[in-house]
């Protein structure tokens, strides 16, 4: 791939290739960015700049660590192999480059044990740690590393990376696609590659518009519904939350053109008209909290439940 296919993230990149020409790129970074930003794409292209090359393909001078198959976090016997891949020469030039993908995964142990490697690694080696969120890890990792936050394309971009990925499209399908990326091109493949999630769009709005004149029944279905698809949990949440959000919007300002579900502006202008702003308000609380619920291993099917009955009675 050539650095001039990169879609956006114009501001990082420019912050990297003025470093590298300054000679002054640091031996570590963190790149932070939520899942399907672009982060690996982006850490890729500096790698390939520091090892002197002209596009981003596999070298023998730039390895990759991801959390091994099976495994919810990167471990201190993982972290253990990545030093002593740090510790062996390049095998081409006089540089190497390792990137930790899910940084944000490696226990604390892992992270102790890879912080004096992080600080003084040897000369000509490059660490560049990838991250959703730097809230997990040490500080005494996040002040020794220069930190690099990617930012949402803008629709333009989007629209340049759609029609560039997928063709032209109808326009009702361009419009869903860039509501449920929300600027994030990752989210934009996902749509397309899985039918599961264009049916999550359309039930969570059937549930926001009929919900108030549901019964009792009518709402366990939909709670057993949403949990077949329980991997997706993440996905469904923040269904609710960007309709709600939208409405919120559509509420306060009246504006068609603030809206993000723009392919929906109908459905949201009835959420608007069944809910007050209070109430709301009140609901996104409560898809926040059945979000936590989740991470903390409560029953999915059980916080839907308490969650669509909450949203009822609101």
């Amino acid at each position: 791939m050539k650095f001039d296919d990169i879609i956006g993230h114009e501001k990082v990149r420019s912050e990297f290739d003025e470093l590298i020409k300054m000679g002054k790129i640091s031996h570590a970074h963190i790149i932070c960015g939520e899942d399907g930003i672009g982060k690996s794409l982006i850490a890729k292209e500096l790698a390939a700049k520091i090892l002197g090359k002209t596009e981003i393909k596999e070298y023998a001078d730039l390895i990759e660590w991801k959390i091994n198959k099976g495994k919810k976090s990167i471990s201190v016997d993982q972290v253990r192999s990545i030093i002593e891949e740090v510790n062996k020469k390049p095998y081409e030039g006089d540089k190497k480059v390792i990137i930790i993908h899910d940084a944000d995964y490696v226990t604390i142990q892992g992270q102790n044990a890879l912080l004096k490697t992080i600080e003084e690694p040897p000369y000509g080696v490059f660490i560049i740690l990838l991250c959703e969120t730097m809230g997990k890890l040490l500080d005494t990792i996040r002040s020794r590393c220069q930190l690099h936050k990617m930012k949402k394309l803008s629709h333009a971009e989007m629209m340049t990376f759609i029609k560039r990925k997928y063709g032209q499209l109808e326009d009702k399908e361009t419009k869903s696609i860039l509501a449920f990326s929300a600027g994030v091109p990752g989210k934009a493949e996902d749509f397309m590659e899985n039918v599961s999630l264009k049916l999550i769009r359309n039930e969570v709005m059937d549930i926001l518009i009929n919900i108030k004149k549901m019964d009792y029944n009518s709402i366990v279905k939909y709670a057993e519904k949403l949990t077949e698809y329980k991997d997706l949990w993440r996905e469904v949440i923040e269904c609710f939350i960007v309709y709600i959000r939208d409405s919120l919007i559509y509420k306060e300002t009246g504006k068609d053109d603030l809206i993000i579900n723009n392919d929906k502006l109908e459905d949201i202008k009835k959420i608007a008209m069944q809910f007050s702003m209070n109430r709301l308000n009140r609901i996104f609380d409560m898809l926040n909290f059945a979000r936590n619920n989740i991470e903390g291993n409560v029953s999915v099917e059980l916080t839907y439940g308490t969650m669509l009955f909450k949203i009822q009675e609101v």
